[in-house]
């Protein structure tokens, strides 16, 4: 049993740091997609069910000079309450200061407090210690349920943890969920063991890529970054997207795959088209032989197949990347191949996490959420973590 779900929270203030960074309408201020308040509603409700009270303090968006009212929190409280099933929630229009102070100290058991965007203060990014003292003094009890934010050395995602004592930090059940499965992944996979790694930049994927070959058996490659590696050996990529400066780099992973015995697998093929537009024209070709005026925007018939084999036959996956420009149309048959693959290898006993924002859109869109073992809220977090990097928000709860 976790921490977390051991604590009792009845007479405690807990005071939770959760990642509402949620998209809003730019003209209503309504909220257009709810999935990270969905994802902290369990760990709010279990301290609720205890006989707690829930502080909750977030940022939203980037204000660049003190308050700014399109990036109140205020915009979400209404909705915050639904998804509680009604639970009171109060609503402070600063995260520190008086009246913050007052509305902690009057809440009662079952009550929600939210606190106004930390971001409104700089000394939130700076991770500032006196910032962070003064947000600790609100609650009893630190929770940090906000996985999507964890790489950042802020002041309420780091800098708080030393102000509670080692029984009272903790992480919520989201990020215990987060962190459980990314080391499940990265240090108890079973093999073999599949990464498919797509997007557009090598450049973006290299230290993931270097991590992982000295941890998966095969490694997938595609997206916009395949046709650098195509380059790289020698092929004609026509139009397609290319990091010149990365073709040495490219060259190496090859080179250190196979040192290593890791399979590298590239597209054999690929869905041109003749500009990157929905209405383009398109045609099929050996991804190595693409004609000039003609660009890879997805994997081919041939490579869905090739991969599709490849992922069935794995005990673990991780997907961190699409195939193709799969929100057009044309373009995303090979990010739809992809995970169905996952969802039939999941359902053979493969253990899948799925993270980075397009591959979590992409099963989103294609209704393969449920699925999947697990799909992370943490994009940049996730990718700092598989690049073998500490991340200071979990290692200020672990201290």
């Amino acid at each position: 049993m976790s921490k977390f779900s051991n604590y009792d929270f009845s007479g405690q203030k807990a005071l939770i740091r959760v990642d509402f960074n949620v998209p809003l309408d730019k003209q209503t201020q309504a909220i257009t997609d709810d999935t990270r308040m969905r994802a902290a509603v369990p760990t709010i409700q279990k301290i609720l069910a205890d006989g707690g009270s829930v502080i909750l303090m977030s940022h939203l968006g980037r204000p660049k000079e003190g308050p700014e009212a399109k990036y109140s929190l205020n915009h979400i409280v209404a909705h915050l309450g639904k998804l509680l099933g009604g639970a009171p929630v109060h609503f402070a229009d600063d995260c520190i200061g008086q009246q913050a102070v007052d509305k902690a100290v009057a809440l009662k058991a079952g009550e929600v407090l939210l606190l106004e965007n930390l971001r409104f203060y700089k000394e939130e990014e700076k991770g500032d210690a006196a910032f962070a003292e003064k947000l600790s003094k609100l609650g009893d009890v630190y929770v940090n349920d906000a996985f999507g934010t964890a790489h950042r050395a802020h002041a309420s995602t780091a800098i708080i943890a030393q102000f509670f004592a080692a029984d009272k930090r903790m992480f919520g059940l989201l990020m215990e969920g987060e962190v459980e499965s990314a080391e499940r992944v990265l240090h108890k996979a079973e093999k073999p063991f599949t990464a498919i790694i797509g997007g557009a930049k090598v450049s973006d994927k290299i230290l993931i890529i270097e991590n992982l070959l000295e941890r998966a058996t095969d490694i997938i490659i595609g997206g916009g970054m395949a046709y650098t590696f195509m380059k790289a050996q020698g092929g004609t990529i026509g139009n397609s997207l290319c990091e010149e400066d990365r073709l040495d780099t490219a060259t190496s992973l090859l080179q250190k795959a196979a040192a290593k015995g890791v399979n590298i697998h590239l597209p054999s093929d690929s869905i041109l088209a003749d500009k990157f537009a929905a209405d383009a024209n398109t045609s099929t070709a050996p991804s190595n032989t693409i004609p000039d005026g003609w660009m890879g925007l997805d994997i081919g018939p041939a490579a869905c197949e090739q991969f599709a084999n490849v992922i069935k036959r794995s005990k673990t996956i991780l997907w961190n990347g699409p195939m193709g420009v799969f929100e057009m149309e044309k373009f995303q048959h090979g990010t739809k191949v992809i995970a169905t693959a996952v969802a039939e290898a999941t359902q053979g006993g493969a253990f899948s996490l799925v993270g980075g924002g397009d591959s979590v859109a992409a099963v989103n869109q294609f209704g393969f959420a449920d699925k999947v073992s697990y799909v992370s809220t943490g994009g940049g977090a996730m990718l700092e973590y598989f690049e073998g990097k500490v991340l200071p928000g979990i290692a200020a709860v672990k201290g």
